[in-house]
């Protein structure tokens, strides 16, 4: 199988890994969920991230978009209120080999956790970007390596986003996205 083959199988495996699912425990009478979880970096957009680790001598972050639905739990009284509206307010994003390799710092960037602030309305939807990955990962072991020694490192990004209701109750949903680090051949100009 070709090398380009195989990207092409392992971005159709991981743009279907990219359904986000929520959180099925707590208090919250909403349960959120994920519609869609995309790339939208300097490098490609959609359900697969192509990382690109320097681009024309810099190194720029990458970032994504999430949007959020919000489903009652009790699917007889579905009817939501303003009640069961949702705050989202922070994400954390890990990240782990498709080859099993997973030492921060090593094998993997290092996980972070990041703030924004987006409302998902009750019946409605809402969307934000975030960053994906960071300037410094680019900068880091192992991403750092990549920008001269040609190496390609696939990997899954899992983003689990946290907020709450207007009652209080915390809620929280998860969703993946695949990226695929290298330092990819810049545009001609």
């Amino acid at each position: 199988m070709t090398s380009l083959m195989k990207r092409s199988v392992f971005a159709v495996v991981l743009a279907l890994a990219a359904v986000g699912c929520g959180d099925t425990s707590g208090q919250s009478p909403t349960r959120l969920v994920i519609n869609s979880l995309n790339a939208t970096g300097a490098s490609g957009s959609g359900g697969v991230l192509e990382s690109d680790v320097k681009t024309g001598g810099s190194t720029f972050a990458d970032t994504g978009s999430v949007t959020f639905g919000l489903i009652m739990r009790d699917q007889t009284n579905p009817s939501p209120t303003d009640l069961n509206q949702v705050t989202m307010t922070r994400y954390h994003v890990a990240y782990r080999r498709t080859d099993g390799r997973n030492v921060q710092g090593v094998d993997v960037p290092y996980a972070f956790d990041s703030a924004f602030t987006v409302t998902v309305p009750a019946g409605g939807s809402g969307s934000v970007g975030f960053e994906l990955v960071r300037i410094t990962a680019k900068d880091e072991a192992p991403l750092k390596a990549l920008a001269v020694n040609g190496d390609v490192i696939y990997a899954i990004a899992e983003v689990t986003f946290y907020g709450r209701d207007l009652s209080g109750n915390d809620v929280s949903a998860s969703g993946t996205i695949g990226i695929t680090f290298a330092n990819f051949a810049d545009a001609a100009k």
